[in-house]
């Protein structure tokens, strides 16, 4: 076994290890708030806490589950298309957040030292202890790294041709419209990241934190957007495939991920605009913008896999590549 590969396995049990304090924490706050030991988070009733927490606990669960998929026998025989969703979209949440977890946390700290606070938006409720905070960030941290090695170690073992750039041209243009839509949404949050004011809202609900969010989500869809027309070109590709075709996954995971984790509360912010709750951007535009995103984003993973000899897939899903090969 190459040296790749035992560590891809080693980080696939850690990326599953890494979500059980997430799923443990999670659990205790739906069953503490049920029973009344626990306060609800601000802004939140008491059903719509436990709808929330509840669909957290099943992407934690569904996360633990990948991870061992990563590495167990039996994830070899699960479906290709089932285990490459779930990937895709794993990693669009917990990879492509990383860049943000180090800016966000190398800024709070420098504010600390210098006196002047933190940006005050962390995202976490006043009650929660700060021992809690940790392991949540040391979770999503953990997982982000173990699947960013864990995954690519599974797909060379199912599928060893799928990152491998392929020796011939496609054979029909691929569509436009998922790298032009990409960009477009991923300039706009550039633009607001860089303290653009048109469709911003409430100038005041724009903190250090949101920022930096707004301009990592921004680099990631315009480098989706980049990598997928780099992809589509007849010509010859200068980068490194697997770093084009990696920008290509990441970017159009993070902006189907987030934006569709971020989708219905904008859209219940729009239509029943609650008094307590205020975004920094125009609620319809920001509907839009997510709505925009999610589409782009399925749009470039179609892409990337609409010709699936093209990646090296064996043309059954349920058996690796190098098993299928045989039969041809």
């Amino acid at each position: 076994m190459e040296r790749f590969d035992r560590i891809g396995r080693a980080a696939a049990y850690g990326a599953a290890l890494a979500l059980v304090p997430y799923l443990v924490i999670k659990v205790s706050w739906v069953v503490g708030s049920l029973l009344g030991l626990l306060p609800v988070g601000r802004g939140f009733s008491l059903g719509g806490w436990l709808v929330l927490n509840t669909v957290t606990i099943g992407m934690a669960a569904a996360g633990i589950t990948l991870g061992l998929a990563l590495v167990r026998p039996w994830g070899m025989r699960i479906p290709g298309r089932l285990v490459g969703f779930v990937g895709w979209v794993g990693a669009g949440f917990l990879v492509s957040i990383l860049p943000f977890v180090v800016v966000s946390t190398l800024m709070n700290s420098g504010a600390r030292a210098s006196g002047s606070g933190g940006s005050g938006s962390s995202g976490g409720d006043a009650a929660m202890p700060g021992w809690e905070a940790v392991l949540l960030q040391c979770s999503f941290v953990g997982t982000g790294i173990a699947l960013a090695v864990a995954l690519p170690a599974y797909l060379r073992r199912r599928w060893p041709h799928a990152l491998r750039r392929p020796e011939w041209a496609p054979a029909s243009r691929e569509p436009l419209w998922p790298a032009v839509t990409g960009a477009v949404t991923g300039l706009v949050w550039l633009y607001w990241a860089a303290g653009g004011l048109l469709g911003i809202a409430h100038r005041e609900e724009r903190p250090a934190d949101w920022h930096v969010l707004v301009g990592v989500s921004a680099c990631w869809a315009l480098a989706a957007s980049a990598a997928v027309a780099v992809l589509g070109r007849r010509r010859p590709i200068r980068l490194p495939y697997p770093l084009v075709l990696a920008l290509a996954w990441l970017g159009s995971g993070s902006m189907f991920a987030w934006s569709g984790w971020r989708l219905p509360a904008t859209v219940y912010v729009a239509l029943a605009r609650p008094s307590d709750v205020a975004y920094p951007e125009n609620a319809t535009l920001a509907v839009a913008l997510h709505l925009t995103a999610v589409l782009a984003g399925a749009g470039i993973m179609r892409t990337l896999t609409r010709d699936r000899g093209r990646a090296g897939v064996a043309a059954d899903d349920g058996e690796p590549a190098e098993r299928v090969g045989g039969r041809r």
